[in-house]
């Protein structure tokens, strides 16, 4: 079984910086995992994803070029790396796991373990 535990998110102000993290109870090395947060709308619009390699990463439009995923699979953790920060990234972010040995998607219900948020607040 996969907890995820995320923690890194506070509150920056806009054009700054930050980095969140997703640590893994169980081994996640061959699984790939991606970053979410809700949006009007949605219940969880994706962010950003990452193959179990490291190799392969998708982003949304709204964060490319900003924004980087990565990975340890030495110490089971995910990062986000977000820069040029905008209120519109305020949000409460949420890391996500597949199953091992999948392809990642940016769908949410393709995700089978969640953590349980961290917040990101952005002021202008």
């Amino acid at each position: 079984q996969v907890q995820l535990v995320e923690s890194g998110g506070g509150l920056v102000q806009a054009g700054g910086s930050l980095r969140i993290s997703c640590a893994a109870s169980g081994r996640v090395s061959r699984n790939p995992m991606g970053w979410f947060r809700p949006a009007p709308g949605k219940e969880r619009e994706f962010v950003a994803t990452i193959s179990w390699s490291g190799d392969t990463t998708y982003y949304a439009d709204s964060v490319k070029g900003r924004f980087t995923i990565s990975r340890d699979n030495a110490k089971n953790t995910m990062y986000l790396q977000m820069n040029s920060l905008k209120p519109e990234d305020t949000a409460v972010y949420f890391c996500a796991a597949k199953r091992s040995f999948t392809a990642p998607t940016t769908v949410n219900y393709d995700y089978n373990y969640w953590g349980q948020g961290t917040q990101v607040t952005v002021s202008s």
